[in-house]
């Protein structure tokens, strides 16, 4: 079994047992210890290459179901997938979800994940009723919001540091399809994104912008805005998707995500969206999961693997902010494959680490070109932090301390909570050495 990051800058063999493998005494025989889900974090906050991975991807049973609450009870390596295979048919969805639904739910509750509709309904961890916690000693806490409440809070968005999710229960959402009926707007620079956003934002249960990174001039800063909303019975027209139909099969040896390839990408895509604002159903895989439908696609970036850059930052910083980051990446010579910008909404997740605060967060995909890279990424940094925001940890393969520590002034009350026996190779490289 494979335990790489989906980044994967970091190769080496590492050791895990399986979920069910884990006794009484198992903590007792290794120093540290760290649940690994899917291996979707970009970083290495799902890496523990000092110490022993408890592999959860065989823990991913549903063990119950509320058909009147819509309240999920499962084992914390199932995937986001298995819920919507089990949930379309009964007439719910997930009501929070990021661009991947290949992510164990005990991934997405330690991540406290967001999606296309934070500005309506904030993080995962509003939606998580409660969960079993295991600590390294033995004890077994139930945890939600009015239960041991301090932990319930520390292990949202905790990144598995407060010990192992042994059982999870979450609240879907009821909709009338789980297609979309997707209002695009195709604009011609970054201006015109920032004159639109607020109105589909108040229409939409979901708002989404794709950028072209490297557009230059007059034209700096295009791309599509995407609103939308669950379409009803009568508008279905996606059926589940299976497995992948195109996969890429190995690691080629060098990059094919470059410059070339990427001008080209964005113009088809740009010019795939007709001028104007124009209304359709979609399905609702291709709309929250374009990327799934291509397995393993991050082997694209070759054999070094790839960075991806995640800030937020206040709402009235946005859009100059958002032209420093993108300018600081074609300065550095850097193209990103997939740019993403979108308006965090004012609820606060009950989660400690959460990621998402109000404001405006950018997303960048970047091939890993060495120090040139990491000098890039150190660079939009230094801008995300001088407005007073934040990068996100566990998209993460690089921040500095200094910067983890001014994106998360609270991190001391997680270390705190965190498990003696638990630990990552994020959380070693930063938090330990503050």
């Amino acid at each position: 079994m494979s335990y790489e990051s989906w980044g994967r800058t970091v190769h080496a063999e590492r050791a895990a047992i399986p979920f069910s493998d884990l006794d009484a005494g198992a903590f007792s025989r290794h120093e540290t210890w760290l649940a690994f889900g899917n291996g979707r974090s970009y970083g290495d906050s799902c890496h523990n290459d000092r110490g022993m991975l408890i592999d959860c991807r065989n823990a991913n049973r549903i063990l119950g179901f509320d058909e009147a609450t819509g309240a999920l009870t499962c084992e914390p390596g199932l995937l986001l997938d298995d819920i919507l295979a089990f949930a379309i048919p009964r007439g719910y969805f997930l009501p929070v979800t990021p661009g991947t639904r290949y992510v164990s739910v005990a991934g997405a509750i330690a991540n406290d994940v967001h999606g296309k509709n934070h500005h309506r309904r904030s993080t995962f961890g509003m939606h998580v009723v409660q969960f079993k916690l295991l600590r390294s000693d033995g004890q077994s806490l139930i945890c939600a919001p009015d239960d041991n409440a301090d932990y319930f809070a520390a292990t949202l968005g905790g990144m598995g540091l407060t010990g192992l999710i042994t059982e999870a229960t979450i609240r879907l959402m009821r909709v009338g399809s789980p297609d979309i009926r997707q209002r695009s707007f195709r604009f011609d620079r970054l201006e015109d994104y920032f004159a639109h956003f607020k109105a589909f934002d108040e229409a939409h249960e979901y708002a989404v912008a794709w950028i072209d990174q490297m557009a230059r001039g007059r034209h700096f800063g295009r791309g599509v805005l995407m609103g939308g909303d669950h379409a009803d019975a009568a508008q279905a027209k996606a059926k589940q998707p299976g497995a992948p139909r195109i996969s890429v099969p190995f690691t080629p040896p060098v990059n094919l995500i470059n410059s070339a390839s990427l001008r080209v990408f964005n113009e088809l895509y740009y010019r795939k969206h007709k001028a104007g604002e124009h209304t359709q159903t979609v399905p609702w895989s291709g709309y929250f999961y374009p990327l799934d439908a291509i397995g393993n696609w991050n082997r694209l970036y070759g054999p070094r693997g790839l960075y991806q850059h995640q800030s937020v930052y206040p709402e009235e910083q946005g859009h100059d902010t958002t032209v420093r980051l993108m300018e600081c990446a074609q300065q550095h010579g850097h193209a990103s494959f997939l740019t993403v910008l979108k308006r965090f909404g004012p609820a606060r997740s009950p989660g400690l680490l959460s990621f998402p605060k109000p404001g405006f967060t950018l997303t960048l995909d970047f091939s890993n070109q060495g120090p040139r890279t990491l000098k890039l990424l150190d660079a939009l940094d230094d801008i995300v932090m001088n407005v007073g925001g934040a990068v996100n940890p566990y998209k993460d393969g690089r921040m500095g301390p200094e910067t983890f520590a001014a994106s998360f002034p609270n991190w001391r009350a997680l270390e705190a909570r965190r498990d003696p026996a638990m630990m990552s190779d994020f959380w070693r490289r930063t938090a330990m050495v503050l």
